[in-house]
């Protein structure tokens, strides 16, 4: 199963993704005598993503079918971020060999390179990725992202597979120049308001084989900057699930962005993309503020 959050009349809500389209969880509501929460988040918040999928896997997929009018039409969809405020977004820096070497940089090999970024950096597909005063390179990074699930403390990497929500496609930003000045300006660098875009599906595991078999690719302008397979990292998606739920208590909602096969710096009009095998592709433009000085 696959959820969003759609712009629907100037208001983001939830909403359930069809063949051909969305049906927002308010109309499924409606149409279908349940009683699901209308954000995404608190759907994820309150358990009601299990109840919702088992739904969907046992007969709910053909309901979507008899309500095709109702269907928001796929290219008429207008995406949101899945949510705006998650608890905690971690971010993971050179957890590929490969974009350790494009900055010179000794991938670490003994545990991860974790940050963590705030919500003010959230941005949703279509918006525009604004390259600040501050900074003359500025880069943006393809990720597959882990949503959590259920709260938990301690996970083993063969439990973290229950407690996930999700995978979702991101494209974290970078303020290289200010980071290469010093490895200790590494929070400043990632935290510039629209440094975080995501969505603009939550896949569900099941929709998924193997995770270890998706490809990641950071693609700017329509061509493919860098591609690798997720199995490739130093340190994978569940060892990253067990190692940060032992450093703090993860929460519905919470976000791990698990690293990039590659950066690739932008500039004013660009066209940023983050594809993952079998998901539907994140897209955003990019506008570079110091051009309104010239």
């Amino acid at each position: 199963m696959r959820l969003a959050t759609v712009k629907k009349e100037g208001i983001e809500t939830a909403a359930i993704v069809a063949e051909h389209g969305v049906l927002t969880v308010d109309l499924a509501n409606q149409k279908l005598n349940k009683n699901w929460p209308s954000s995404l988040f608190e759907i994820i918040q309150s358990g009601k993503l299990a109840e919702i999928n088992e739904w969907y896997q046992n007969g709910g997929r053909q309901e979507l079918e008899t309500l095709k009018g109702e269907l928001i039409p796929a290219d008429r969809v207008e995406y949101g971020p899945l949510y705006r405020h998650p608890r905690k977004i971690w971010g993971i820096g050179l957890n590929y060999v490969e974009h350790a070497a494009d900055l010179h940089e000794k991938a670490p090999n003994t545990e991860p390179a974790s940050f963590m970024k705030p919500d003010t950096t959230i941005i949703g597909p279509g918006d525009t990725i604004e390259i600040p005063f501050q900074s003359d390179r500025t880069t943006a990074e393809a990720e597959l992202g882990i949503i959590i699930g259920k709260e938990c403390k301690n996970v083993s990497e063969a439990d973290a597979p229950g407690v996930i929500a999700g995978f979702t496609a991101i494209i974290d930003m970078t303020a290289e120049d200010i980071l290469q000045k010093n490895p200790r300006y590494l929070t400043r660098s990632k935290s510039f308001d629209t440094f975080f875009s995501f969505g603009p599906h939550l896949v569900t595991p099941d929709e998924v084989d193997e995770v270890l078999d998706l490809n990641v690719s950071t693609v700017i302008n329509g061509r493919i900057h860098r591609k690798n397979v997720v199995s490739n990292m130093t340190f994978r998606p569940w060892y990253l699930v067990s190692f940060h739920s032992k450093v703090m208590k993860l929460l519905p909602g919470d976000i791990i962005s698990t690293g990039t096969p590659g950066a690739v710096v932008i500039r004013d009009g660009d066209v940023v993309e983050c594809q993952i095998d079998g998901f539907e592709k994140l897209v955003n433009p990019v506008k570079d503020l110091k051009q309104k000085e010239e």
